[in-house]
């Protein structure tokens, strides 16, 4: 099973991603990405958990994200 979650608007996406994902982590997920569109399309994935990936996240700038 998986969860997805988009973002489209004014504020930095990736902070609204990530907060989305760490609210479905429940679920039981052992793997997280995101990717944000900025000036170009930036992808961090890994096995871990939302909050360390946070962590290991360089700062994404852009409004799109997913």
């Amino acid at each position: 099973m998986c969860g997805i979650v988009g973002y489209i608007g004014g504020r930095r996406a990736q902070q609204v991603v990530l907060t989305s994902l760490a609210k479905l982590e429940y679920r039981g997920y052992d793997s997280s990405g995101i990717a944000v569109r900025g000036s170009a399309i930036t992808v961090n994935k890994d096995c871990v958990r939302v909050g360390i990936l946070e962590k290991r996240s360089a700062r994404l700038e852009g409004t799109v994200g997913i």
